[in-house]
């Protein structure tokens, strides 16, 4: 079977041209450029890369971009202090901090003292329980990046039988929510993680799966139905002495055997990862717009 390769990085571009486009057209008549501001605590390195690439990511759509560090060692009063800095900053549209966070933070306290209407994670639990609901909020970046491949690729989801392996509160929860609202994805849903007894059969079965659990090369071909539509969020650094860097992304999907079962299927790295920036852009538009909260 031939299949074809859903391109992320593709998309990702095309979509960020479209609203830098859009950034120009709202400064020309005289509107404020969307400006977004991420905060960085420590050194790690995943985080590190994920900040530059969101800079970049600014400057491609037109937007301010500001970025706040701290060392490991920022005390959690400090970080607060901060939040509530930008919450009232008018200038500030939307803001990130960046996760995880030291141990010594706790961060859903965190999260919770963002302002929802700059929460362009969509972390908070006002934006959570809108998006469970239906209502129009800042929907988190992953499962909004995997949203619009669906639909970029007129990948058909109503009524199909979605198995996601994995319950995050960053991927598997919302995307789960997603997929099964009728404005959205309109599938059945299953979601599956560590201790379900019937994983490999609910994989089997699937005409959409999603594989966010972060255990690479987890989904083999026996666990895929041939046409299947495979979505893999997964990234780990694996070590590899061929790199440059001395490691490569894997996914959570055996790609080199699973793909010729596949209808579609995302690759790693270049399929979700490069949208879930892209969607934290079109979060930071539309809280620039006061498209969602006035």
């Amino acid at each position: 079977m031939e299949y074809q390769l859903i391109d992320g990085k593709a998309t990702a571009t095309a979509i960020k041209q479209q609203i830098a486009e859009e950034v120009k057209a709202i400064t020309k008549a005289g509107g404020k450029q969307p400006h977004l501001v991420a905060i960085l605590v420590g050194h790690d390195g995943g985080s590190e890369t994920y900040v530059k690439n969101k800079v970049i990511a600014c400057e491609q759509c037109g937007f301010k971009s500001t970025l706040i560090r701290y060392e490991a060692d920022v005390t959690e009063e400090e970080l607060l202090a901060c939040v509530d800095k930008l919450n009232k900053d008018d200038d500030v549209d939307g803001f990130i901090v960046q996760l995880p966070l030291p141990k010594h933070i706790d961060e859903q306290k965190i999260i919770m003292a963002i302002d929802y209407r700059k929460d362009v994670d969509g972390f908070h639990p006002v934006n959570v329980g809108r998006m469970a609901i239906g209502l129009p909020c800042f929907i988190s970046a992953t499962p909004l990046g995997i949203l619009t491949l669906l639909q970029h690729y007129h990948i058909p989801t109503s009524g199909k039988k979605c198995v996601i392996l994995g319950r995050s509160n960053i991927v598997g929860k919302p995307m789960a929510q997603l997929m099964m609202q009728k404005q959205y994805g309109d599938a059945t849903v299953t979601v599956c993680h560590s201790h379900s007894a019937t994983l490999k059969k609910e994989c089997q079965e699937a005409d959409i799966i999603i594989a966010a659990i972060g255990r690479p090369d987890f989904l083999t071909a026996d666990m895929v139905k041939p046409g299947a539509v495979v979505i893999d969020v997964g990234t780990t650094r694996v070590p590899d002495a061929t790199r440059k860097s001395g490691y490569r992304l894997n996914g959570d999907v055996k790609f080199d055997e699973v793909a010729p079962l596949c209808s579609f299927i995302t690759p790693v790295p270049g399929g979700v990862g490069p949208m879930t920036i892209c969607s934290l852009m079109k979060n930071t538009l539309a809280a620039g717009k006061k498209e969602y909260y006035k």
